[in-house]
C-alpha cells in the first residue's frame, strides 16, 4: 500500500547547524556556507543522517495503527542516500507498506521510507524501516 505524501519540510541552515552540534560532525560541507559554495554541491548539504533521521518526523504522517498506544524504532534493514539535500531544499516522505507480522507482543510493521526532495527526480533517501507498535 502507498502511503503519504507528507507536507514539505524545508531544511534550513540553522537544521544543519544543530543537527552537526548534536553529532559532533562539523564537515564544511555541512556547516562552512562559503567553502561550500565552492565545493562540490554548490553549497552546504543535510548530513546524510539528518535526512534519515527524519523519517521518524515523517512516520506518524503516513501511518497510524489503530489501538497502538506507542510504537518504537526496531531498526533499518537497508538505507542509501541516493542525492544530497541543500540547504534551503524543500523534503517530504513518502511510504510503502512492505509487511506487518506479530511480534513481541504487538506488530512488528516494515515500511520502505523514501525522501524525496522538491524538484528532483531522485531522492535523498530510501530506508526500509522497521517500528513496532504495542497495545
Amino acid at each position: 500500500a502507498r502511503l503519504g505524501p507528507t507536507e514539505w519540510l524545508v531544511i534550513d541552515q540553522a537544521r544543519i547547524d544543530r543537527f552537526a552540534e548534536a553529532t559532533d560532525d562539523h564537515q564544511w560541507i555541512h556547516v562552512d556556507p562559503q567553502a561550500a559554495a565552492d565545493g562540490p554541491f554548490g553549497a552546504t548539504i543535510a548530513h546524510g543522517y539528518l535526512t534519515l533521521s527524519l523519517v521518524n518526523r515523517f512516520m506518524p504522517d503516513l501511518l497510524t495503527v489503530a489501538d497502538a498506544s506507542m510504537g518504537v524504532n526496531y531498526g533499518c534493514e537497508k538505507v542509501r542516500f541516493p542525492s544530497p539535500v541543500r540547504v534551503g531544499s524543500r523534503i517530504r516522505g513518502t511510504g510503502e507498506l512492505v509487511s506487518v507480522e506479530p511480534a513481541g507482543g504487538g506488530l512488528q510493521v516494515l515500511v520502505r521510507v523514501t525522501v524525496e526532495i522538491e524538484g528532483q527526480e531522485r531522492p535523498a533517501c530510501v530506508a526500509d524501516t522497521l517500528s513496532r507498535f504495542f497495545p
